[in-house]
Order: structure tokens, then C-alpha cells, then sequence
């Protein structure tokens, strides 16, 4: 009996090791998440990812990523190169093995790498399976190899090409435009995905080139995350010049972290496990808060800062201005959350702590001038939580005495359901107006705001809650703001930003975006902020009206009339439609276009934000010339 269960086991594993990449053919969703721009860019990671591993084992310390003219990638790396000899299981070339069957990697084989990281660790056979062609080149033992695959099948055998005088893998790579929904990589998206791998793994040299427009980069940091905070607060003041920096390592797992303060008030960390950004958090962050809050709170009650009566820092305060990176390497991380971008390994909580409290200790203790100042930012921004609380408590209070708590100038919507539910927000009163008699009711709300929105980037939470038009936003999505926000008690699923498409709608949409994602941010990760799609041409011919969004749809519109007889109106402003007319473009579900917000990278998303809206203005220019170049009609 024992023998015969063997035996089936055996079967099955075969019957797995053939269909294995027709799965993943049959549903890449699962394996790399999406077949959008995400996925596809993925791929590339997937790739990258074992040559990092190679160099945290020590074997590589270069790296190069190539976008070629073709669309294709290349990425090679001067490792141990993969093995070549026959693998026992498959009775093919490890090569093979690792480019064919899925979960053949060494990362499965914990003494290979004793750290590795890659977001799934679904290897490179995913990347065979859902690539139109891929070639393989190893340079191993005086010797270099090449095999090609076809959407993951090996067409060619493993064969000698030529001599090597070093050690290393190359693959190169096409993504099958039948999987995916567009096979065009963004230098931007790739860029900055290398740069953190390389600030994040200090001394690994990336070389990252695209030939379809000649750009060539080099990132190398022998800081590592120290350079990556640097790099964060280029365009910040921060109020220590020297970055806390240390490195410890506890049980097999390692802890490094980097922080600054500047004059900032929010609060910037990023964290990171295997060199994967856990936006999410998780047991590494908390272990990290805890420490900070119970350090600066013990050093500002020993050194009389904070007197007998006064009330402890809490966590926000000492965090206010903070830009801090947290990068934890360990042998067995444990993703969980919604994106599996959470670790929930419990041990790293503890050592994280006592590696920090003990490092913080030593810092303030020998920079006692730049300890007073951290802790004085700290202070300030206790009494300002406080007064923003007596704020929020008097606007409740208030409330509580008119007869509807909501703003004067909403009109809301009759439906109860909040997912089925839209909230408009419109700037000024004539769109407000065409906005308000064009919605369905039952659906769809409007708010107008009437002229620039505060610059949150430049003000803290109890300033802020001065404006009217933060105010009205508040109060009209029921959830509260900063450190209180709760995103159960949002009253619309959708959260719709509808302006002008002119340079003054563009800077009111960012005013907007800045402070969702400094003080809202659960609504951008959850994917509820929107930006609706005017139309900015309407084409009239006889009884015909067309409408294009930009400028390639108006030349298909006017080839598909004939180009003649025909009145074009380009719309400046949402107020010259009628409410018909901007139903029709842009508010109806059935026909309408709309962005979702999503925040690919946070770090990237900050980068921005600070460059945009923060007081420095050679760096604002600097972006807006850089990106000028690649956009008509900037949108953020």
C-alpha cells in the first residue's frame, strides 16, 4: 500500500512538472499579479531579482538592465552563472530545469541562498512561460552556453557558443503581447524599482540603459539606505545634518536603518523586507515605532525636556518630520495582508526593537545639540495635535447644533449604499451648477470648491483645518483626517476629481492628490480616488456630434467625418458644457473615461509630491523641464 501511494504521488508530480507553465499561461494573474503595466513590468523584477540574490550570497556585484530597440530586455549579471550539469529530478540541464519548471529555483533550497528576495519567488520559468521568445546565455567553467525558449518551451538544446573568461548569466526577453495588455516598458517605472534595489543593497553596481531613446544610468551606493535617505530629503531641510545610521544583526536576521528629520510635518518611512517595499507594515515597522517613541520619551524625561507633568510624545509626534528607511533581511519571510506586502514574522518585532532602542540610545547620548532639536520638533508637534484636536472637537460640536451636519454646498445623493455611491468635487460654482443638474441623483454627489485648495505640504493639521474647503471635504466623506481617519465610515465608494484641463485645473488636481496622500492615504492605496476625463474637443457636423478626449482621438474623429464641412469647439473650462453635454462626456458611467489613483511606488509617489509642492523651487523647475519634454498636458 505505502509503495503503491508512493507511486501515485510520483505520477502526479510528473503530471505537474509538464502543465506547470500551461497554468501559468492559462492564468499569469495569479503569478504576477496582474497583465497590466504592473505584471508586465514585474517580469523584469523577476529577473533582477535572482542576480540580487546572487549578490547577497557575495558571488555578483554588477548588474545590468537593458531595454533594447525591440521592446526586448536583457538583463545580465557577473554571478556564479546558473549550473549547466544534468539536474537529478528532470534529467535535463539545470538551466532548463530552472527555466521550465515552476518553483525550480535555488531559492527553494535554503542552504543555496540564506536570504532571498523577489516577490513571489515564482522564479524565472514565469517569465519563460509568458515571454513570446527567451534566450539564455551562461558563462560558466571557461565556457558560455545558450539555449531559446518559446513561450517557455525550449526550441534549441543547450549548447556551447564560445570561450568566457568570466562567470555570469544573461537573459534576454520579449513579453508575448497575447498575454499581456500592452508590452511597452517605462523607462521611469524600471528606473526607479533599480535605484531602490541599489540603494537597498550597498555596493551592487546597476547599470540600467534604454536604446530605444539612448539613456544611460549608473546607480551605486557604497551608503546603501544611507544614500537612499539622502536621496529623500535632496529636496528637504532637514534640521540635523548628520543621518542616524546603523546596521546590527540578531537570529539570523539582519536590520539596517537610516533616518533624518527635517522641518517637514509629515512622516516618511519606508520599509522593507528581501528588499520588498511593505507598504502594508508589519512586525519589522512596529518593532521600529515602539523603539523610537520609547527612546525619545525616556532621553527628554531623563534630560529634563519634558517635565513631571507634561504628558508623553506620542508615536505620531516623535514621528513628525521623520524620513526613515527600514530594510530587514531574513531567511524565512512570512508576506501576508491584501498585496502580501505585509511581513508577519513575530520574532522580527523584538530584535528589530532592541537593535534600534539600543543604536537611538547611543546616537542621542553622543549628539545631545541635535537630540534637543528632534525632540523640541517633537514637542511642537504635540501642541499642535492638541490644538487640532480642540479644533475637530469644536467643529463636532457645532455640527451637533445645526440641523445637518453637512457642508451648506454639498448636494448629495439619495442612495444609502456608500459602494454605489460618487462624490464630485468641482471647481468653482458655474461647473458646480452644470454639474448639479446634469448628475443622477440617486448616485451622485457634488461639492464645488471655490478657489485654490490649501498647499498641505506646507502646513500642519491644525492649520489646515482652518480652510473651509478642507473643512467641507471632511465632513463630506465621514471619515475623520490624519492620525483619526477611518476608511469604514467613507459615505461615497468613489471619490471623483473634476476639473478644468488648463494649467490652473492641473494644479488644483495636485493640491488635491497631496493632500489625499498625506492625509487621507488610505483612500489612494484603497484604490477611491478618481480623475475624471473631460472632453477636450467636440467635432459638429449636420446632426453629428463627436467628442474626443485628446488630441490623437480628435484626428481618428475627424478622419472617420471626412474632414470637411464640420465645427470644432475645444472646451476650456467644464462651465461651457451644458448639463446635458458634460452627463454625457464625462459623468455617466456608461460612457465616461476615468483614472484610477493608484500609487505604484510610494517612494516615487513622495518624491514627487515633495518636488511639486515643497518650498524648493530650482527642483520643482528641474522635474517640470525633465517631464516637460515627455508630456503635452502635465498630469500628475
Amino acid at each position: 500500500m505505502h509503495n503503491n501511494q508512493n507511486n501515485t504521488n510520483y505520477g502526479v508530480e510528473q503530471i505537474r512538472v509538464l502543465e506547470g507553465l500551461e497554468a501559468v499561461r492559462l492564468r499569469p494573474g495569479m503569478y504576477i499579479g496582474s497583465t497590466g503595466p504592473r505584471g508586465l513590468h514585474h517580469l523584469v523584477y523577476e529577473i533582477v531579482d535572482n542576480s540580487i540574490d546572487e549578490a547577497l550570497a557575495g558571488r555578483c556585484d554588477e548588474i545590468g538592465v537593458k531595454i533594447n530597440k525591440d521592446g526586448s530586455v536583457t538583463v545580465v549579471d557577473n554571478g556564479m552563472g546558473i549550473p549547466v550539469d544534468i539536474h537529478p529530478k528532470t534529467g535535463k540541464s539545470t538551466v532548463e530545469t530552472v527555466l521550465t519548471v515552476l518553483h525550480a529555483g535555488g531559492k527553494f533550497d535554503s542552504n543555496a541562498y540564506k536570504v532571498s528576495g523577489g516577490l513571489h519567488g515564482v522564479g524565472v520559468s514565469v517569465v519563460n512561460a509568458l515571454s513570446e521568445w527567451l534566450e539564455a546565455r551562461v558563462r560558466r567553467d571557461g565556457k558560455e552556453y545558450m539555449q531559446r525558449y518559446e513561450r517557455g518551451v525550449a526550441v534549441t538544446e543547450l549548447k556551447i557558443i564560445g570561450d568566457a573568461d568570466d562567470s555570469g548569466t544573461t537573459i534576454t526577453f520579449m513579453p508575448d503581447a497575447l498575454i499581456f495588455d500592452e508590452v511597452n516598458f517605462k523607462y521611469e517605472t524600471l528606473e526607479y524599482r533599480l535605484r531602490e534595489l541599489a540603494f537597498l543593497n550597498k555596493g551592487v553596481k546597476i547599470v540600467f540603459e534604454d536604446e530605444r531613446v539612448e539613456k544611460k544610468k549608473e546607480f551605486h551606493y557604497e551608503g546603501g539606505i544611507n544614500s537612499f535617505v539622502e536621496h529623500l530629503n535632496k529636496n528637504r531641510d532637514p534640521i540635523h545634518e548628520k543621518i542616524i545610521y546603523f546596521e546590527g544583526e540578531k537570529d539570523n536576521c539582519n536590520v539596517e536603518v537610516a533616518m533624518q528629520y527635517t522641518d517637514d510635518y509629515s512622516e516618511n518611512v519606508f520599509s522593507y523586507a528581501n528588499n520588498i517595499n511593505t507598504h502594508e507594515g508589519g512586525t519589522h515597522l512596529i518593532g521600529f515605532r515602539s523603539a523610537i517613541t520609547r527612546i525619545m520619551n525616556d532621553y527628554a524625561r531623563k534630560n529634563n525636556i519634558l517635565k513631571d507633568k507634561e504628558e508623553n510624545l506620542a508615536g505620531e509626534d516623535v514621528r513628525e518630520g521623520l524620513t526613515a528607511v527600514l530594510s530587514v533581511k531574513l531567511t524565512d519571510p512570512q508576506f501576508e495582508g491584501q498585496t502580501k506586502t505585509k511581513l508577519g514574522n513575530s520574532e522580527v518585532r523584538g530584535i528589530v526593537e532592541s537593535l534600534v532602542s539600543e543604536y537611538l540610545n547611543i546616537f542621542l547620548e553622543e549628539n545631545p545639540k541635535e537630540a534637543k532639536s528632534i525632540i523640541e520638533k517633537s514637542l511642537r508637534a504635540q501642541r499642535a495635535r492638541e490644538a487640532a484636536r480642540k479644533a475637530r472637537e469644536l467643529t463636532r460640536r457645532k455640527n451637533v447644533l445645526e440641523s445637518s451636519s453637512l457642508p451648506g454646498k454639498l448636494a448629495d445623493c439619495s442612495e444609502q449604499d456608500p459602494s454605489k455611491c460618487e462624490i464630485y468635487l468641482v471647481e468653482g460654482d458655474s461647473a458646480g451648477g452644470s454639474a448639479k443638474q446634469g448628475r443622477d441623483r440617486k448616485t451622485q454627489a457634488i461639492l464645488p470648491l471655490k478657489g485654490k485648495i490649501m498647499n498641505v505640504e506646507k502646513a500642519r493639521l491644525d492649520k489646515m483645518l482652518g480652510s473651509d474647503e478642507i473643512k467641507a471635504m471632511i465632513t463630506a466623506f465621514g471619515c475623520g483626517i490624519g492620525p483619526d481617519f477611518d476608511i469604514t465610515k467613507l459615505r461615497y465608494g468613489k471619490i471623483v476629481i473634476m476639473t478644468d484641463a488648463d494649467v490652473d485645473g492641473a494644479h488644483i488636481r495636485t493640491l488635491l492628490l497631496t493632500f489625499f496622500y498625506r492625509y487621507m492615504r488610505p483612500l489612494v492605496d484603497n484604490g477611491n480616488i478618481f480623475i475624471a476625463q473631460p472632453p477636450l474637443y467636440k467635432v459638429k457636423k449636420g446632426k453629428l456630434e463627436k467628442y474626443a478626449y485628446n488630441d490623437k482621438e480628435l484626428e481618428n474623429v475627424l478622419d472617420e467625418i471626412g474632414r470637411t464641412g464640420y465645427t470644432l469647439q475645444r472646451y476650456k473650462g467644464l462651465g461651457e458644457m451644458n448639463p446635458d453635454q458634460l452627463w454625457d462626456t464625462t459623468m455617466n458611467p456608461e460612457t465616461r473615461v476615468m483614472l484610477q489613483v493608484n500609487i505604484e511606488d510610494a517612494v516615487a509617489a513622495d518624491e514627487i509630491f515633495t518636488t511639486l509642492m515643497g518650498d524648493k523651487v530650482k527642483p520643482r523647475r528641474d522635474f517640470i523641464e525633465e517631464n516637460a519634454r515627455y508630456v503635452r498636458n502635465l498630469d500628475v
